[in-house]
């Protein structure tokens, strides 16, 4: 179960956010909730994403991961 938290908006963010809910057919507390856990996964994948360009950029700039790479090789399309 989330912990609850308690948030200060400003009356027009407030009151945008609370259209965006109505339009959406939720509550404020429920669309806050979505899109702060949203961002929150993009977040997340982000640095994922960048860490593993990372150590992409790392490997083929490095000769002996490229050799590692290059020892290890492609499976056989007939490979079980």
């Amino acid at each position: 179960m989330g912990m609850p938290i308690s948030i200060r908006l400003d009356d027009d963010v407030r009151d945008e956010l609370e259209a965006q809910a109505r339009a959406s057919g939720v509550g404020l507390a429920t669309l806050l909730c979505d899109l702060t856990t949203r961002d929150a996964r993009d977040a997340r994948r982000a640095r994922i994403t960048e860490a593993s360009a990372r150590v992409g950029r790392r490997v083929a700039n490095s000769p002996e991961g490229r050799a590692f790479y290059e020892d290890w090789g492609t499976p056989p399309a007939d490979a079980d």
